[in-house]
């Protein structure tokens, strides 16, 4: 009788299950949550890649925006048109400031021979007071003009020659005055600035 139970309840397909091995199937389901994990390391990687690779496996570098090249080649043409207008700005100033130098030069030169006229006037002798007084008034706002224009002398008597600024016509023998010193001054110089109107014309003496 007792067999008959125990044929009854199945021991020998219990046998049979253990042969087979089904009832192994369990530690399966407990491998699923390592391939989860694994799926999602799989999905970080994938995430933190900054690079798609292409089919030699070298990364591909994205193209760039073409609107940001087109943005990029007008600030460079800006910049090279904005220094090119810098350079011209100055070199037409500079050339200004010259022509302009050049034409009070010229306008000066010229009213030179006036003064000096004037100056071998004044040296003269004269007896009408009243015209001598009106000589000079005249040469005096003539060389206050000259002044303003920023005329200067060349200072030459007792002065060490310089050929830059001296123009000698003649040299003497003179104790009184050192080597290559003006000792006498046939014609003032001038000079605008740093340019010069008109060299001295002296006399050196030793």
């Amino acid at each position: 009788m007792t067999d008959e139970i125990r044929d009854a309840d199945g021991c020998e397909d219990f046998e049979s299950l253990e042969e087979s091995g089904l009832h192994d199937s369990a530690p399966e389901n407990d491998s699923a949550p390592e391939n989860d994990s694994a799926a999602e390391a799989k999905d970080l990687t994938d995430e933190e890649a900054p690079f798609e690779e292409t089919d030699d496996g070298e990364p591909e570098i994205p193209e760039e925006d073409p609107a940001e090249q087109k943005l990029q080649e007008a600030n460079d043409k800006y910049l090279r048109l904005f220094a090119e207008f810098d350079n011209f700005r100055k070199r037409t100033a500079k050339e200004k400031s010259e022509t302009y130098q050049d034409a009070v030069a010229k306008t000066l030169l010229s009213l030179l021979p006036a003064v000096d006229s004037f100056e071998l006037a004044m040296k003269a002798p004269c007896t009408d007071d009243a015209y001598r007084s009106g000589i000079e008034k005249i040469y005096n706002q003539m060389t206050d003009l000259l002044k303003k224009l920023g005329l200067e002398e060349i200072p030459a008597l007792n002065e060490p020659f310089d050929p830059k600024v001296h123009n000698a016509i003649r040299q003497v023998e003179d104790e009184n005055f050192g080597e290559s010193t003006v000792c006498e001054v046939y014609q003032k110089g001038y000079r605008l600035g740093s340019r010069i109107v008109r060299c001295a014309m002296v006399s050196v003496a030793n």
